[in-house]
């Protein structure tokens, strides 16, 4: 076979040095190239991380016994050897920046794992990259202030969970300037100053809010592949929001993480939330500084209380055991009912009248409503099936104002409801009890208990206790504690009694409960874990939002942010996309097809989203530390992945 002269750049070189020409025939095999031009370059040196990458096609030649001509080269490819480990810069959700090393030739879903073994973060598969949000820039010299912490002679580990030395993994436990960097990553950062929150980005609107999640990067893709160069800046971020078998002892940096990204998302008001919850959370957020600042070691538990802690999950995972065991039947047979005199308000319905108060029986994940307790062995007036509803908070303390907002899926669209409850003990277990419904759960689920505690735990930490002396004199940095609205709308002066009245209710949490406990309240909210992609529905004239949440999909008016549509994912029956139009297609049960193509957003993003979720869904606690690759990229990768 004829020989032939192939150039090929090797990085190392430097970008003056001339391509190295090696003559080479078809039938050579990569490896074969890698080793001529080793040979020819004389540089003694380790080799073994550096590939070829094919700046035309965008690819990496990885295949190492594949043959030129299976690749298609020819004398005219531009290939550059180059290490496929390499510098970059990675923002984290709390501000910090680290220059570490991350692989530039795997699929970015292995980048990110090996990133997070690093970190030490478990269930890497929730969180993802993506390209940071161009901040407005006053001065020229503004980027040079960034603080970089260098971690590129941190090596990547493989070990799943790292060998622990004094609190932190053993490659941060080996120089005090990663030590340093460790704590930083594990302890919550002091509040910024109010200046630095106001040049954030903050977006506006929804149409804002789906520009931030058009910015992922592919998980299917290299980071080379996606235009990411060496020294380039990417965020690292929670995209997944279920978040999967939270183990305080372990989980100390993703805690961290989680709650810092939970905090800026409620500061830079990329989610709603009430006066009285922006208030709570600016309690919760000042005492977690505290304790950081005062005992940043309280995160770590006793041994004696880790191997109860292990004891008591074995318990739980043999209690859950089989789905169908005779307890559960007989449980099933005797679920228990709640009834109680409710006031009910149907907004849609064209009346000025209010609410009407009517006898109400819970029982089975539906509700049933009649005139009168005497009438309720008879016929109801209506009954609400639960099943797959949203049921939302519409609460003011303070107010004595204790609504649920239910939204109830209809083949025209979603129907509105809402409950008005007496008093707190009433809401808390009507509350509980659809929030379990709307699970497919009945009230003899054993999580029913727990529900209401922790409705009840919220409730009483919004109660404003008048008996408890505040010290007015405490310096709190308010504007860093709750959104520029609030700031704006009060005065310090306002604000710090209020904050401090609130911090009473939290005063006594330890610093990991704190942090559950935000992040507890933060998943309550109704707006929470939602991703926004403009779409264009298939037979529509005007652009309208997709929001693509854990357990379902949203259709959002624009023009009014009403939502006019939920399907659920456990309604599915498949998805698949039209890549050459980039048109989305899902078909639902009952002969539902909604297709659409989207504007802000490549349909891969969506496509990743819709797969991502129903991957996490098959994660159980059995085989928790073991990740199916595979089935991620099956579900999320479509054809340009194969």
């Amino acid at each position: 076979m004829a020989a032939w002269d192939l150039s090929v750049t090797v990085e190392d070189l430097g970008a003056d040095a001339p391509p190295i020409t090696v003559s080479v025939t078809s039938d050579l095999h990569i490896g074969g190239v890698i080793l001529k031009l080793v040979e020819k370059s004389q540089v003694k040196r380790d080799w073994s991380d550096h590939a070829l990458w094919w700046e035309q096609k965008q690819q990496w030649l990885l295949r190492t016994a594949w043959t030129l001509e299976k690749c298609g080269i020819q004398a005219d490819a531009g290939l550059i050897f180059m290490a496929q480990h390499k510098p970059l810069r990675l923002g984290l959700p709390n501000g910090l920046t680290l220059r570490l090393r991350a692989c530039f030739s795997g699929p970015v879903f292995r980048t990110v794992l090996g990133i997070c073994k690093m970190l030490n973060i478990r269930r890497p598969e929730e969180l993802s990259l993506l390209r940071p949000i161009e901040e407005k820039k006053k001065k020229k010299d503004t980027d040079l202030s960034e603080e970089l912490y260098d971690l590129t002679e941190v090596p990547l580990t493989s070990v799943s969970r790292p060998c622990l030395y004094n609190g932190m993994p053993a490659h941060f436990a080996d120089s005090l300037k990663t030590e340093k960097v460790y704590k930083m990553l594990s302890v919550s950062q002091p509040a910024p100053a109010p200046e630095a929150i106001a040049k954030l980005y903050r977006p506006a609107s929804v149409v804002d809010k789906a520009h931030i999640h058009s910015r992922w990067l592919d998980s299917s893709r290299s980071l080379m592949q996606q235009g990411v160069q060496e020294n380039d800046r990417l965020w690292l971020r929670f995209k997944y929001y279920c978040f999967h078998d939270l183990e305080p002892k372990y989980d100390v940096v993703r805690l961290t993480q989680m709650y810092e990204q939970a905090r800026w998302a409620i500061l830079l008001e990329d989610i709603d939330c009430t006066e009285e919850e922006m208030l709570l959370f600016g309690a919760i957020q000042y005492h977690i500084n505290k304790l950081s600042l005062s005992e940043p070691q309280t995160m770590t538990s006793s041994p004696a209380m880790d191997d109860l802690d292990s004891a008591l999950q074995c318990l739980e995972v043999k209690l859950d055991g089989a789905d169908s065991s005779p307890q559960d039947m007989l449980e099933n047979l005797t679920a228990p009912e709640l009834n109680d005199y409710l006031k009910i308000f149907r907004p849609k319905r064209l009346t000025l009248k209010g609410y009407k108060q009517y006898w109400f029986k819970f029982k089975d994940a539906s509700i049933s409503y009649y005139k009168s307790k005497e009438e309720s062995l008879g016929e109801p007036i209506q009954q609400i099936n639960l099943k797959g509803c949203e049921a939302a908070p519409d609460v003011n303390v303070a107010g004595q104002k204790f609504c649920i907002k239910l939204l109830i899926p209809a083949p025209e669209g979603m129907n509105e409801v809402y409950l008005r409850c007496e008093n707190e003990e009433q809401y808390s277990r009507w509350m509980a009890a659809c929030r379990l419904a709307s699970k497919g759960k009945s009230l003899a689920d054993r999580l029913f208990q727990s529900e209401v505690q922790s409705i009840r735990s919220f409730l009483a930490m919004q109660q404003t206790n008048p008996n408890t002396h505040t010290d007015n004199s405490m310096s709190i940095n308010t504007h860093s504690l709750v959104s520029p609205r609030y700031s704006k709308k009060y005065k310090v002066k306002q604000l710090t009694p209020r904050i401090l009245e609130a911090y009473q209710n939290v005063a006594q949490l330890s610093l990991t409960d704190a942090l559950l406990r935000f992040l507890q309240i933060w998943q309550a909210l109704p707006d929470f874990g939602i991703s926004f992609v403009v779409v264009r529905f298939k037979g529509s004239r005007k652009d309208e939002v997709l929001g693509i949440a854990p357990n379902r999909l949203i259709r959002i008016d624009l023009g009014v942010g009403d939502v006019v549509k939920t399907w659920r994912y456990n309604n599915m029956r498949q998805w698949n996309v039209n890549w050459d139009i980039r048109q989305v297609a899902i078909e639902f049960d009952g002969n539902v097809n909604m297709a659409f193509s989207c504007v802000t957003a490549d349909c891969k993003i969506v496509h990743e989203f819709i797969g991502g979720y129903i991957f996490m869904s098959t994660r159980s606690r059995e085989q928790s530390d073991t990740l199916n690759e595979e089935l991620f990229h099956k579900l999320t990768g479509g054809h340009e992945a194969l």
